[in-house]
């Protein structure tokens, strides 16, 4: 009996194909957004999940300020003692930190601005490499003993930054002092951390008069499942070394975990916003199907009539129109399933010429399966209001209708 209400519902759209595409615009306009942007999102949330699960989970991050990475500092440094103090604190394997600026880089007759990153090149270089993902895909990584040496990002070394690449062997200059190029950067993913030119710590404090203070200080616990109470134990004795008090701390002091949750948190705020906004389209859809569906009913009223005449029963009307809407809804989806796919290739191929590539569309299943049924279920919500009319109608009074 099912079958018989789609086949009738199937035959109708195909009587009034004009108006049946012009009802589903706003159902598929809607189905493509959240599609697409529930997509994108997906994606955005699994690359950043990999980056954070590459970093590790023992890790502990420190900058200056009540903010991360120090966005309100207000002239705040974290300095030697405090990295010091941090290297003391039980359950700390490894401690580093580093510096940037944003400073004036020349190569050849060309001038631009960019980070410049003071990397240590004692062994805690290799907890900041674990979470910065810093990796050298060209020449060699920065040593002990290198002085006026640097590493560029993947930017320069394909002749983004500057108009000619930046090769291993060529003389950069950084605040007017000359460095040579050892190495070069595997990609990061965004434009800024691949354009950024990495140098000695050391010689960065002279170059980029930094002389004392790290804008980052990291530190990888022994056990990383007592990673949160090392954390609280670095917070409790950076903050005797301060002199500060409780709750007025003039750090912050995050673990990666902490980082995840912040990320997944404002990705969820925004995917509901903008799945909010693209639901209207849906709205104004239903509305769409809830007219076709009154004027079908208006249309159909003699036919309603025979066939309540011939023993058709309230309910087999109410099914028949009820799916027909149903199925306006539902084709309505499939082609919004196809545009929102078609939409969110679209954005993660523009983003990667770009240069980012932490926005990737992701399609599971339950995605897929989850648009076509709510686009089902929206339709037949829109036309119960006019199929509860049409099976509620006398039969004398529909055969007599003109």
């Amino acid at each position: 009996m099912i079958g018989d209400y789609f086949k009738f519902s199937i035959k109708t759209f195909r009587a009034r194909q004009l108006r049946s595409w012009l009802t589903m615009i706003g159902v598929f306009i809607g189905i493509a957004a959240v599609v697409s942007l529930v997509s994108l999102g997906q994606g955005l949330q699994k690359a950043i999940g990999d980056l954070f699960a590459q970093m590790g989970t023992d890790k502990v991050i420190i900058t200056p300020g009540t903010s991360f990475m120090g966005l309100s500092a207000g002239g705040i440094e974290l300095k030697q003692g405090d990295l010091d103090i941090i290297k003391k604190t039980s359950g700390v394997d490894l401690a580093g930190g580093y510096v940037y600026k944003y400073a004036q880089i020349k190569f050849k007759d060309e001038t631009k601005y960019t980070y410049v990153i003071g990397f240590p090149l004692d062994k805690s270089r290799r907890v900041i490499s674990e979470v910065g993902y810093f990796k050298i895909s060209d020449g060699r990584d920065l040593k002990e003993g290198d002085k006026y040496k640097a590493t560029v990002g993947i930017t320069l070394g394909e002749g983004k930054l500057f108009s000619k690449k930046v090769n291993v062997g060529d003389n950069i200059e950084i605040e007017g002092q000359s460095f040579n190029v050892v190495g070069g950067m595997d990609r990061i993913g965004n434009p800024q951390d691949d354009s950024q030119v990495y140098i000695p710590i050391e010689t960065a404090r002279e170059a980029l008069n930094v002389p004392d203070k790290y804008d980052m200080l990291m530190a990888k616990v022994s056990d990383p499942s007592a990673v949160q109470q090392v954390a609280d134990n670095i917070k409790k004795r950076l903050r005797d070394y301060r002199n500060v008090k409780k709750g007025e701390e003039d750090f912050t002091i995050q673990t990666v975990n902490d980082l995840r949750d912040t990320y997944d948190t404002v990705l969820s705020i925004v995917q509901a916003v903008v799945i909010g906004i693209a639901a209207i389209s849906l709205f104004v859809g239903g509305v769409g199907i809830m007219n076709t569906m009154y004027t079908s009913v208006l249309e159909r009223t003699s036919q309603i009539g025979v066939m309540k005449a011939v023993g058709a029963t309230n309910k087999d009307i109410l099914m028949i129109f009820l799916v027909e809407s149903g199925v306006l809804g539902l084709v309505g989806g499939a082609v919004g399933i196809v545009f929102g796919i078609l939409i969110s290739k679209l954005v993660s191929y523009i983003t990667v010429l770009a240069g980012i590539t932490y926005i990737e569309s992701y399609f599971p299943w339950y995605l897929i399966v989850g648009a076509l049924a709510f686009s089902f279920i929206v339709g037949m919500i829109a036309g119960a209001l006019p199929a509860y009319r049409a099976a509620n109608m006398k039969p004398v009074d529909a055969l007599r209708y003109e």
